[in-house]
């Protein structure tokens, strides 16, 4: 019989971003087909074109918040689903080429995200460095050893880069710092996304994320949306607003909210959304990677939902209580 085939997985490369550590925690690499690609709009696009069976991107960072390449990407275009979500811990190494010191350095080229979370180790070593920015954390640690292999190799235009640590044996460099992240706690969360499907069932300890439009020019429209989720006991782990990009003052709001879809509380939410908003899309329910059970209140379980529905069936046929 033939072996079925293997999944195809697109994911900010090259090898050994933190992008790859979270896709390991989805499939090894002798299970699925890696594709690396050069940005995040490179990876859900190659979904969205069939290139890929899914993607693997980030979506937030403890230091930075909301990856916005991600955000607008998912918000527009045509649907895809977030289909789970993995913790990765956010370290930085320096590194160079071997016979470059921490003295020589002028000049590192790192992701943006990489240099904000190392600013502070570099104002107290390195005050006068210059950011080179790169494309993802291990791009400028492939072009020094790419570099190292290629005699008179043009000038990279940077001494030194911040790379996660497994780079540094991937890449065969010297390290000149290690763990120079200024959060010692930094982690960032990433997602696997697909076309849309059958929704996971529910675990328990589950997210669902939408972006959600506001009506225009309506005093309290972003309170009357949020109301949707407070009265019925629906808790936001993470809220931010996005421009829609048609006009000034125009903004859609990614959200995350405790629970799963098919919870009566959750769905309640998303019917009220879906009469007082011109634009809502599910993006997704899935598990939660610390796996974190929601506080339900008095009032707001499965069972008072349906209970509440039973009592006014029943006063609608004539009773009074």
């Amino acid at each position: 019989m033939s072996q079925p085939e293997l999944l195809r997985y697109a994911y900010l490369g090259p090898d050994g971003t933190f992008t790859e550590d979270a896709l390991r925690q989805v499939v090894p690499p002798d299970e699925g087909v890696y594709l690396p690609q050069h940005d995040v709009a490179s990876a859900i696009d190659a979904v969205r074109e069939g290139r890929a069976d899914r993607a693997v991107v980030a979506i937030e960072s403890t230091v930075e918040g909301g990856v916005t390449a991600t955000l607008d990407r998912l918000a527009a275009g045509d649907p895809l689903v977030i289909l789970r979500e993995m913790l990765v811990p956010v370290q930085f190494t320096l590194v160079a080429a071997p016979g470059v010191e921490l003295s020589d350095v002028r000049r590192i080229s790192a992701h943006p995200h990489a240099w904000v979370q190392c600013r502070r180790w570099l104002a107290r070593f390195l005050p006068h460095v210059v950011h080179v920015p790169a494309t993802s954390n291990t791009a400028p640690a492939a072009l020094i050893s790419d570099a190292l292999r290629t005699p008179d190799a043009p000038d990279l235009g940077f001494d030194a880069a911040l790379v996660p640590p497994r780079a540094v044996a991937t890449y065969g460099l010297q390290p000149l710092a290690q763990d120079i992240a200024d959060n010692a706690d930094a982690a960032t969360r990433f997602v696997l996304i697909g076309p849309p499907g059958d929704v996971p069932p529910p675990s328990g300890a589950d997210k669902t994320t939408l972006v959600v439009h506001l009506p225009d020019n309506e005093a309290g429209a972003l309170l009357a949306m949020l109301e949707q989720f407070a009265t019925r006991g629906v808790n936001l782990s993470r809220i931010e607003s996005r421009p829609i990009g048609d006009s000034l003052g125009r903004y859609s709001f990614s959200i995350d909210a405790e629970g799963h879809v098919t919870d009566e509380r959750v769905g309640e939410a998303l019917m009220g959304l879906h009469r007082r908003c011109p634009y809502v899309r599910f993006l997704g329910s899935y598990p939660r990677a610390d796996a974190v059970r929601p506080t339900v209140h008095i009032g707001t379980s499965d069972a008072d939902f349906r209970s509440a529905r039973e009592w006014l069936a029943r006063v609608r046929g004539g009773a009074t209580t």
